[in-house]
C-alpha cells in the first residue's frame, strides 16, 4: 500500500523517496548548512546551478513550506536532518519530499512565530550558488534586554558569593543602586530587587578571593599601575555607578568563514575565542571605581551583516567598539598585530585601503539578501560617516592597545592604521578594528591557536581599554532608550 503525499508529509524528521521517477533534473546539491543563533537561524542550501523557490508561511502551527524546482538528487538533502540540533531556538524539524516532477517541497516546523526570508546568492568565494532561508523570531531578541538579563545574572552571582562567604541567605544581600543617568543601570533598577541587609554587593564588591598564582584573571583584571580591580578600594557606599559598555565584534561567522591559514584555521573561529576571552577580563574589571561590561555582537558560529554589529552596538549605548579579526596576505611572510580607525578622506596606506575592502566584501561571503527592504537601509547606513571626535578617539584607543599588545609580539604596523572600514562607521562610538596576528603565516597561525597567546592578547586588549579610560573618562549617558 502506497502513502498518500500528506502522509509522507507528516511523518519523521526527513522523507527520502528513491527510485528513477523520484530524480529531478537540473542542479545539484553540492551541500547544505545550518547556523542557529537566537538571532536567527539559517538554512543553506548550495548548488552548482540556480535553484528557483516559491513558498507560503502557514501560523498555526508555525512552519515555513517552501517548493525548490530544479534538485538533481534528493538524497543531497539527507544531511539537513543531521546537521539539526534539538536546541536550535527556532527550527523543530525538518521534512522534505518529491511534491510534483521536478519540485521538491521543503517543509521546517518552527519553534515560535517567524519572519521568513527566503533568496538566492549568485557564487562567490568559495561558495557555488546559494538558495537561502533566514528565519527571523518576530519577537527578537533585544541587545539592551540581553545584557541587563546577563547583568542581572552576574549581581544575582555575586550576592550568593558574598551571602556564602558573610554565612547569609543569598536572598538577604542587595544588589547595588544604580544611576538614574545611565539606561542599562535605570532599566535595571526598575527591576523587583530582594530585602537585604545594609550595604550593597556588588561584582568587585563582594570580599574578593586571594589571587592564586598564574591565574590568568587576576593578571586580565590588572589597571595599569594600580593592581587588579579586586585589590582596589571599592566604590563606596551610596557612590553612583556608571556602568561602562565594551562591544566586542567578532569578525566574520556562519556562511563567511573569513580568511583560512595554511593549516586550515578559520579567522571566525579564532577571533570568537579570543573575543570571549576578552569579555570574561572586561566583565571582571573595573575603572576607577567603575564596572565595565562586555556586549558582543555574536557569541557563536552565525553571520551578523556589518551594519548589524554597529547598530547592536548602537542599540546597548556602548562606549566603545572593537572588531577582532586575524589578518592575511597573498603571501605567507607578512607577521605581526595591527590596530585600525576610521578614514573618511582615504587610507592611510596601500595595504590599509587594500583591508578595509577585503573586510567590506564580507557581507558579500556572509550572504546579504540585498532585496530586503531592511537590508537596502542597511546598505545605505554604510554610507554614514562617523564624527572627527569619533575618530580623534578611536585614534586615542588604538594606540594605547598598540602600547601593550606590542608587549606580547610583534606589529605590523607601530603606529594606528586608517581606512574606510564599513564596519567602524558609528558616528557616536570610538572603533578600531584589530588584526590580532597574520593567520596566512604558518607560526602565526600556530600562535592563534595557543591558549596562550589568546589570554596573552586578551590580557593586552584589556590593559589598552582601561590606559584608554583611565584618561578618557566615558561621558555620562543622556539618550532615552
Amino acid at each position: 500500500m502506497t502513502l498518500s503525499r500528506r502522509k509522507l508529509l507528516r511523518t519523521g524528521s526527513l522523507v527520502l523517496l528513491l527510485g528513477a521517477q523520484q530524480i529531478a533534473h537540473g542542479a545539484s546539491v553540492v551541500a547544505v548548512r545550518i547556523w542557529p543563533a537566537e538571532d536567527y537561524t539559517r538554512v543553506t542550501i548550495e548548488s552548482d546551478a540556480v535553484l528557483q523557490a516559491r513558498q507560503f508561511f502557514v501560523n498555526e502551527p508555525p512552519r515555513l513550506a517552501v517548493d525548490i524546482e530544479g534538485i538533481d538528487l534528493l538524497p543531497g538533502l539527507r544531511e539537513l536532518v543531521g546537521k539539526l540540533k534539538s536546541d536550535d531556538p527556532n527550527i523543530a524539524g525538518i521534512r522534505v519530499a518529491q511534491n510534483a516532477p521536478n519540485v521538491v517541497r521543503l517543509v521546517i516546523d518552527l519553534k515560535q512565530p517567524i519572519k521568513p526570508q527566503v533568496f538566492n546568492l549568485e557564487p562567490v568565494a568559495a561558495y557555488q550558488h546559494r538558495l537561502v532561508f533566514d528565519l527571523y523570531p518576530v519577537n527578537a531578541p533585544d541587545p539592551l534586554e540581553q545584557l541587563i538579563a546577563q547583568r542581572m545574572k552576574d549581581l544575582d552571582e555575586a550576592s550568593a558569593r558574598a551571602a556564602r562567604l558573610l554565612g547569609l541567605e543569598a536572598d538577604k544581600v542587595t544588589r547595588p543602586a544604580t544611576t538614574e543617568n545611565d539606561p542599562l543601570g535605570a532599566l535595571i533598577a526598575k527591576r523587583e530587587l530582594p530585602p537585604g541587609v545594609t550595604g550593597p554587593v556588588a561584582p568587585g564588591n563582594a570580599p574578593a578571593q586571594p589571587p592564586v598564582a598564574g591565574d590568568d584573571k587576576a593578571v586580565a583584571g590588572a589597571t595599569p599601575g594600580k593592581g587588579s580591580p579586586a585589590k582596589q578600594p571599592p566604590a563606596g557606599k551610596g557612590k553612583t555607578e556608571r556602568l561602562i559598555i565594551v562591544a566586542l565584534d567578532p569578525g566574520h561567522g556562519g556562511e563567511d568563514p573569513g580568511a583560512i591559514g595554511p593549516g586550515g584555521t578559520h579567522e571566525k573561529k579564532v577571533v570568537l575565542q579570543i573575543a570571549q576571552k576578552l569579555r570574561d577580563r572586561i566583565n571582571e574589571t573595573r575603572v576607577n571605581g567603575n564596572p565595565m561590561r562586555a556586549f558582543m555582537t555574536r557569541d557563536k558560529d552565525f553571520f551578523v551583516p556589518l551594519q548589524v554589529r554597529v547598530q547592536k552596538a548602537q542599540k546597548v549605548q556602548a562606549d566603545l567598539f572593537i572588531s577582532l579579526h586575524a589578518d592575511a596576505f597573498l603571501t605567507p611572510r607578512p607577521q605581526g598585530a595591527s590596530v585600525y580607525a576610521l578614514s573618511t578622506r582615504g587610507a592611510s596606506s596601500a595595504a590599509a585601503r587594500w583591508m578595509a575592502d577585503k573586510e567590506n566584501a564580507a557581507d558579500l561571503v556572509g550572504g546579504l539578501n540585498v532585496k530586503s527592504s531592511s537590508d537596502e537601509a542597511l546598505r545605505r547606513a554604510l554610507h554614514d560617516m562617523s564624527t572627527t571626535a569619533q575618530i580623534n578617539d578611536s585614534l586615542k584607543l588604538g594606540t594605547a592597545m598598540l602600547g601593550h599588545v606590542k608587549q606580547i609580539g610583534k606589529l605590523h604596523k607601530p603606529r594606528v592604521e586608517q581606512a574606510n572600514f564599513a564596519v567602524l562607521r558609528a558616528p557616536d562610538i570610538p572603533s578600531v578594528l584589530v588584526e590580532t596576528a597574520f593567520i596566512s603565516n604558518p607560526d602565526e597561525e600556530k600562535r592563534l591557536n595557543d591558549p596562550k597567546y589568546q589570554n596573552d592578547l586578551a590580557d593586552a586588549l584589556l590593559r589598552g581599554i582601561v590606559a584608554y579610560f583611565s584618561k578618557n573618562p566615558p561621558l555620562a549617558r543622556t539618550r532615552q532608550i
